[in-house]
């Protein structure tokens, strides 16, 4: 029995919002009727709780990718839903996930619906691919949902491989020139104090400032160490608070660079995602609800809700993401268009491939303009080292010219 969610209004013209399972949509509009109620708002909750729900670990998205496309050119070629699971659960290199799947293929043995056996395992099935799945079942195109299922999360693996790829070169190279960093300053720079103790004579400003911070982190390393581990767990649990992840999103998109990447991936994922769920059927409410809670973003988030407020008292979709920072005047625009010809879904597909293709070029370029900044940030760092080392023994030899 679906789950609905309503607003309603009493006699006293007090607003009540609550929840409520019912047959049909019709039987509990006639039901808050019979009660004298006022019915702002109903929809069905497309969040599907269920008893029973699994605590497993996450499963990596390729393992999801491999899985769903398998599935879906099985069910595809006619072989029952049971046998297909039954096939994939011996052949799935996860052992972890592999137990799901017999777990998913015993739900349905016992008469659950497959949206249902896997609303109970949420940490590996997102709201996204549980309610497509339902869209699926209730169209009777379970096969071919599956295989839009399948090129969604392919897509969305490709665009987090890009992602990561162009992220990896800058941190490795930054974490072993800090590195590369502390150990100068801890072991090199104290041998040469020793020296130029013996020289005697005033050293240089910055041959000074070098051995100020190198005494500081020989005595105070550990200390700074525990430091910056309690600074960065307080940092951690404050960005999993709503306040704390707007801020983040907010710095995250006002960052040179890196900035400009993160919104076009928003936009990439929040196009490929809406145009899925439209495609497969899933009412454009429960597809803004579900976009909103996969975007990712505080900001996208903010712009979506927005959205299926005004879609719900009848206005359209592109004026409320106007005023998002996030979503540029081209895709706004090109949003009214698909609504206005009655194409929304196809606009969106093609909003996404495009931002897709930007995403690769923004990516590629990162790359490129990356290598050269960060060789000056070696250089200023080691170099700047070196020469307030050698600064001393320079004037030395100076002096004995």
């Amino acid at each position: 029995m679906p789950n609905f969610k309503y607003t309603v209004k009493n006699q006293e013209g007090k607003t009540i919002s609550a929840s409520t399972h019912a047959k049909t949509r019709e039987n509990l509009i006639d039901l808050l009727r019979k009660q004298e109620f006022t019915i702002i708002s109903i929809e069905e909750d497309t969040n599907i709780r269920v008893k029973g729900v699994s605590i497993a670990k996450k499963v990596k998205l390729d393992d999801l990718v491999i899985f769903s496309r398998q599935l879906a050119t099985m069910v595809e070629a006619g072989i029952p839903l049971v046998g297909v699971l039954d096939i994939l659960s011996q052949q799935i290199e996860n052992k972890g996930f592999g137990e799901t799947i017999k777990k998913l293929r015993d739900d349905i043995e016992t008469g659950s619906s497959f949206s249902q056996a896997l609303a109970k395992h949420p940490r590996i099935f997102s709201v996204l691919y549980i309610n497509m799945v339902k869209a699926g079942e209730s169209s009777g195109m379970l096969d071919e949902i599956l295989n839009r299922v399948s090129v969604y999360l392919e897509k969305t693996a490709t665009l987090q491989r890009k992602v990561k790829s162009a992220m990896i070169y800058p941190i490795a190279v930054i974490t072993i020139s800090i590195g590369i960093t502390i150990f100068l300053l801890v072991k090199v720079v104290p041998t040469f104090k020793g020296i130029f103790d013996m020289l005697g004579g005033a050293l240089p400003l910055p041959t000074q400032v070098l051995l100020t911070i190198s005494d500081f982190m020989r005595k105070w390393f550990l200390f700074a160490i525990i430091g910056l581990i309690i600074f960065v767990v307080a940092i951690m649990r404050y960005i999993k608070t709503e306040k704390g992840r707007l801020v983040l999103d907010i710095i995250l998109l006002k960052l040179p660079v890196f900035g400009n990447i993160i919104k076009k991936v928003s936009v990439a994922k929040f196009s490929r995602t809406f145009s899925t769920l439209i495609k497969s059927g899933v009412p454009i409410l429960s597809s803004l609800d579900i976009v909103a809670k996969t975007s990712g973003n505080m900001i996208v988030e903010r712009a979506v809700n927005n959205a299926k407020k005004a879609v719900r008292e009848g206005k359209n979709l592109a004026e409320p993401l106007s005023h998002s920072p996030v979503f540029p005047p081209m895709v706004v625009r090109m949003i009214a268009v698909g609504e206005q010809a009655g194409e929304l879904e196809k606009m969106l597909s093609k909003i996404a491939d495009f931002y897709d293709e930007q995403v690769d070029a923004a990516v590629s370029g990162l790359t490129s303009l990356i290598e050269p900044m960060i060789i000056l940030f070696l250089g200023v760092i080691v170099g700047g080292i070196v020469l307030a080392i050698f600064m001393p023994i320079f004037k030395i030899t100076e002096i004995l010219g």
